[in-house]
């Protein structure tokens, strides 16, 4: 009995430990990167976001546990001088909210969009997605095409998957108890851990920045709610891409996609040309470059944004 007890306080203690380290690594994340942007409030919680610049009006939605960072680090200076650069951090990401039983589908996260569009009063603005921040966009201009005036898609998620990506299979659990449990007891430390071979899936084969951590943003998703949020995500977001497949022909606002040919997490055969071979309307460029396009390539992608805009205004 005394060894049983024994046991069991080692456990207790180790779960401790482990839940302070989540917790000081959390708190350690917010005081590197504090809140950069506003706050709307939406029905659904506050919602984090920065608006730069003057003149059209572009939204950027970014990919699957990512946050603001990851258009903000490289890529909206470069239109903010032409362009009024509007950057979300999705419901549950970065420092927006979302409730535990919201729910994390695309149209569901597209409605949202649809949502700070329309407090924000923007008429019709671009609307840029890169990987699960491109289903969501496919997703506002099926559900509320009155919303945007065209898409600008980097390396988007447009089929469902051929298989796991291996990159993300420690998201793949199911159980809300289960999940919270992970997320402060193992989700962090284990993060941490596999961080450098995750980083090179979603980089590669190009560098991961030295500065991705901090102006990047990358540390905020080394907090439990980020995780927790992130699985939920990617558990939901093959829900709406059938139902996707049968709205492409219907889309009635032009869209263009940009891909790199090395990416490792999307294939550009798959979710690039294989779409474009069946919807001719939509426009696919190609270039080279892994799959973090608005970090690695931000300047092909700032000219790809422009020319794509320039064409819905009649430029």
């Amino acid at each position: 009995m005394q060894i049983l007890i024994a046991l069991l306080l080692l456990i207790l203690l180790a779960m401790v430990g482990l839940a302070w380290f989540t917790w000081n690594t959390k708190r350690g994340a917010e005081v590197a990167i504090p809140p950069r942007g506003q706050f709307l409030d939406l029905p659904g919680g506050r919602l984090h976001y920065t608006d730069e610049g003057s003149g059209p009006a572009i939204v950027m939605v970014h990919g699957l546990g990512g946050q603001m960072g990851n258009f903000n680090l490289a890529l909206t200076p470069l239109l903010t001088a032409s362009h009024r650069v509007i950057v979300i951090d999705r419901p549950g990401m970065g420092y927006s909210d979302r409730a535990p039983d919201a729910p994390a589908n695309p149209r569901a996260q597209a409605a949202t969009v649809a949502a700070v569009i329309e407090k924000l009063g923007l008429d019709r603005p671009l609307v840029v997605g890169h990987s699960l921040g491109g289903a969501i966009a496919l997703c506002l201009a099926m559900d509320h095409p009155e919303r945007t005036r065209g898409l600008a898609l980097l390396a988007p998620l447009t089929q469902p998957p051929l298989g796991p990506i291996e990159a993300f299979k420690g998201l793949a659990i199911t159980g809300r108890v289960k999940l919270f449990v992970i997320s402060w007891l193992l989700a962090i430390p284990m993060s941490i851990r596999t961080a450098p071979q995750v980083l090179e899936q979603i980089f590669g084969p190009e560098p991961v920045p030295d500065d991705y951590a901090v102006k990047g943003g990358a540390l905020l998703g080394l907090r439990p709610a980020s995780f927790r949020n992130t699985s939920r995500d990617y558990l939901a977001s093959g829900r709406d891409l059938r139902w996707m497949a049968g709205q492409f022909d219907s889309l009635r606002v032009p869209v263009r996609i940009l891909y790199g040919q090395q990416d490792r997490i999307l294939e550009a055969d798959l979710h690039g040309r294989a779409l474009v071979e069946k919807h001719p309307r939509i426009g696919l460029e190609v270039i080279s470059g892994g799959h973090m396009l608005p970090i690695t390539q931000a300047a092909a992608c700032a000219r790809f944004i422009r020319e794509a805009d320039a064409a819905t205004l009649g430029r």
